[in-house]
């Protein structure tokens, strides 16, 4: 019985061998026709959300403050940037060159001083939902642009959303 067995396992390599001198075809894969890539799922901001609505209020009002100081940036309307800002404000605190605005016509006065083409391109490129939000408020970049809940009463039931902070921390000169 092994020498039956032991003569069909050569029959079968043989038979094998054979077939590895043919030159293999490989086999056709029907062509499909091109599928575009899916779309990316829409950045989730309900974290964002969470945090604004605990720290800020009003993640709407946020959103169109951010919006509103992109679109004035980029008008350069140092005007309609100037009414977005907390007075007075210190601009680069903490830094030799710190510069101390108490008014909208000071700030307007010293807008190519404060809003520097890196400070312009980080509230450019800054989007809601990658913004880092806590108690202070919400940050753009690296800390270059902070936005916070301003109280309007003793109570500070009412708050409107305000520029608080703008210092260069790229180490760039201003």
């Amino acid at each position: 019985m092994r020498h039956i067995t032991y003569v069909a396992s050569l029959l079968v390599l043989a038979a094998a061998m054979i077939g590895c001198h043919q030159p293999a075809t490989p086999p056709q894969i029907p062509q499909a026709s091109p599928t575009p890539a899916p779309a990316a799922p829409p950045p989730d901001t309900n974290a964002i959300d969470q945090a604004v609505s605990t720290n800020l209020g009003d993640p709407a009002k946020l959103r169109e403050t951010i919006n509103a100081l992109k679109q004035a940036v980029g008008r350069h309307d140092a005007a309609a940037v100037a009414a977005m800002v907390s007075y007075p404000i210190t601009i680069n605190p903490h830094t030799p060159n710190a510069i101390h605005i108490r008014t909208p016509q000071e700030f307007v006065a010293s807008y190519d001083k404060i809003i520097t083409p890196h400070i312009a391109e980080v509230i450019q490129k800054q989007k809601y939902e990658e913004l880092f939000v806590n108690y202070q408020g919400a940050m753009f970049g690296s800390g270059e642009v902070w936005i916070a809940g301003i109280c309007k009463d003793k109570e500070c039931r009412q708050t409107e959303i305000k520029i608080k902070t703008i210092q260069n921390t790229s180490g760039k000169s201003n």
